[in-house]
Order: C-alpha cells, then structure tokens, then sequence
C-alpha cells in the first residue's frame, strides 16, 4: 500500500481558498487512483472529488462542483485539493485515499490507503 500525508489544511473565512496536498510515499504513484473525501463533525466520511492515473479524469460530488477542483502531479507524487468560495459546512477533516483500478469509486470503503487527514475550519 501507498503512505499519504495530507498538509495544507487551516482556518480561513468564509468565502476563502486553500489547496491541500497528498504526498504519497513510493515510486507506484501512477498506479493509483486518488480521491480526497471529507468528515464533518458528527457526520459520516463523504466524498469530494477524484482524479484518475493519468491526471485527466476528474469527478466531483455536485455538492463542490465549480468550487472545487482536484489534480495531480505525477513528478511529484502528489494529489492537490484547490478549494474555492469555502462554505461554512465545508469545515472538516479532509483525507485523500488511494484505490487500485481505474474505476471511479465514491464509497470509502472502496480505498485502501488513507492519510492522516488535515482538518480545515470556515469561520463566518
């Protein structure tokens, strides 16, 4: 399995931006399919967005649509979470996870390696 690591995370107000990233440890990054999911206090891990292999696939939950925008660089072993026009709802802990296969998967359960999560706090 891959090693993640989140980092970027913060506190910023409403209608702010931050970019996550996801290193990944290894030299089989282009094997993986990533996603970055999302846990708010007292609700259950969902989905945000994800981008396959080579870069060029990227599927969003609608909820993040034209907010959000996920990408890689495979040089650098490293996925990326732009997020734009931050909500308040958009406060929780942030994990990218790393699937085999190129099929997209939004269910948690369907990812196998998970980083440490990077908590981001919106403030109205």
């Amino acid at each position: 399995q891959v090693q993640l690591v989140e980092s970027g995370g913060g506190l910023v107000q409403a209608g702010g931006s931050l970019r996550l990233s996801c290193a990944a440890s290894g030299r089989t990054f282009t094997k993986y399919f990533m996603a970055w999911f999302r846990q708010a206090p007292g609700k259950e891990r969902e989905f945000v967005a994800a981008v396959s292999q080579s870069g060029v696939n990227t599927h969003y939950n609608d909820s993040v649509k034209g907010r959000f925008t996920v990408a890689r660089d495979n040089d650098k072993n490293t996925a990326y979470l732009q997020i734009n026009s931050l909500k308040i709802e958009g406060t929780a802990i942030y994990y990218c996870a790393a699937k085999n296969g190129v099929m997209l998967a939004t269910a948690p359960s369907q990812y196998a390696s998970w980083g440490q999560g990077t908590l981001v706090t919106v403030s109205s």
